[in-house]
């Protein structure tokens, strides 16, 4: 049966300015927040819950420095979703899992250095995943920034290739907002804000079948 999965990402507090349509499960793929604070965590939760979605799901972008420094507290007030941090959860018959790492990205919370550092995250990522869900791009998929430059991750790209998941979510690159897909696999960046963290985006839904 097709699952319908509503994206979005970088929302940045920002998330009643958006209008999220229905679907069968939310995603959310990091930096709820603006400033990592528990306060804002604790209204976002509110929200997420009034939602009317079966299914939410929500990781931790460079932005949510709370998880970082307390994740098992952040958990706690996250009561009306399901949050993963390097963790796989089956929801629907689907297969995902998530993670809040980029490569190094001046001092924001969830960083590591390129190469053996953050691949060891990737190499956590199980085979039989459908649907990967991190804050950051792959290399060449939703990564190019304002300045022409692209900030994915190469050794993530690898691991997707390996595992060939039918969907992946990110965000944390504004500016690269939209679809993108290769033969194996349809990459959304589904950031909501924009360059200047104003929430002009709309959020991107994607049938599974």
């Amino acid at each position: 049966m097709s699952k319908s999965i509503v994206m979005i990402s970088d929302t940045h507090g920002l998330h009643r300015s958006v209008e999220i349509p229905p679907g069968d499960i939310l995603v959310h793929a990091g930096d709820l927040t603006r400033f990592g604070d528990r306060e804002e965590l604790a209204e976002f939760n509110e929200f997420i819950g009034a939602l009317p979605h079966p299914t939410k799901i929500v990781i931790a972008g460079n932005h949510d420095f709370c998880f970082e420094q307390a994740s098992d507290a952040c958990r706690k007030l996250l009561t009306h979703c399901i949050y993963l941090e390097d963790e796989a959860v089956t929801v629907q018959g689907l297969h995902f899992y998530g993670s809040p790492w980029q490569p190094w990205f001046y001092d924001w919370a969830f960083n590591l250095q390129r190469g053996d550092e953050i691949k060891k995250k990737w190499d956590l990522i199980p085979d039989d995943t459908d649907v990967l869900v991190t804050h950051g791009p792959p290399l060449g998929f939703g990564d190019m920034t304002a300045s022409s430059q692209t900030a994915g991750c190469k050794d993530l790209l690898d691991a997707i290739e390996r595992i060939q998941p039918r969907l992946h979510i990110f965000g944390h690159i504004h500016e690269a907002f939209g679809i993108y897909s290769n033969q194996q696999t349809t990459f959304i960046n589904g950031s909501i804000c924009d360059q200047s963290y104003a929430p002009v985006n709309e959020p991107i839904v994607h049938v599974l079948a």
